[in-house]
């Protein structure tokens, strides 16, 4: 399982200091919510805070826009040359060209679908993208509890996933995720974890991550 914490949940004031302090080979991604008050209520920041921290850390960003108008949105976050862009099914008008674009600029394109939205919408996709973010709480506020519902979407997800035929999706998962239910979500199928609480409780985010991986190891035979 791979781990990409959610800076939303750190110390935003000190941030600077938190990320020199982060182990690139135990953190995996950053995960930048960006939220804009229009496609959910809250709101975060932008593509000049993103440009920021990608000039901080060495770390791959794993920029989540929870934005309406992605068409429009996106671009803007080219230059801090992320690993990942995810955009939401439910706020783009072309999706398809959306992920045609990212991947142009070598960036995977990631597909963000919320709880309500039927998992069917994203398989005309999939030919487009290169990961599947699944939200397991409403998207917009940090701290809520994991959906319970969601782990049989993340089973059905992979199974579509697993039965097509075409390079590597990637299933990321969204969403009061913790150390007692990380395992659980890992074995339903999950190959990245966004954690933000569960990552930034103390100053040891690197012990955090660590503790959550180690819940992932498979049992012994």
């Amino acid at each position: 399982m791979k781990i990409s914490p959610s800076i939303l949940a750190a110390d935003l004031t000190d941030l600077k200091t938190i990320l020199k302090n982060l182990s690139k080979t135990m953190v995996d991604y950053l995960h930048l919510d960006v939220m804009d008050s229009h496609f959910v209520p809250q709101l975060s920041f932008g593509e000049s805070y993103s440009l920021q921290i990608s000039k901080i850390t060495s770390i791959p960003l794993d920029i989540h826009l929870m934005v309406s108008n992605p068409e429009k949105e996106v671009p803007k976050y080219f230059v801090s040359k992320p690993k990942i862009i995810s955009f939401h099914i439910e706020a783009s008008s072309s999706p398809i060209r959306l992920a045609q674009t990212i991947r142009s600029e070598g960036i995977l394109a990631g597909i963000a679908i919320n709880p309500a939205t039927p998992i069917e919408r994203i398989e005309p996709l999939l030919d487009e993208i290169d990961l599947i973010l699944l939200m397991s709480v409403e998207p917009g506020y940090c701290g809520q509890t994991f959906l319970p519902r969601s782990l049989a979407r993340i089973r059905n997800l992979k199974s579509i996933i697993s039965s097509r035929d075409g390079g590597k999706i990637y299933l990321e998962v969204d969403g009061g995720i913790h150390k007692e239910n990380i395992k659980t979500i890992w074995e339903a199928g999950a190959d990245i974890a966004v954690a933000g609480s569960a990552c930034f409780t103390n100053s040891d985010v690197n012990s955090n991550v660590q503790k959550l991986k180690d819940e992932c190891v498979p049992a012994p035979s």
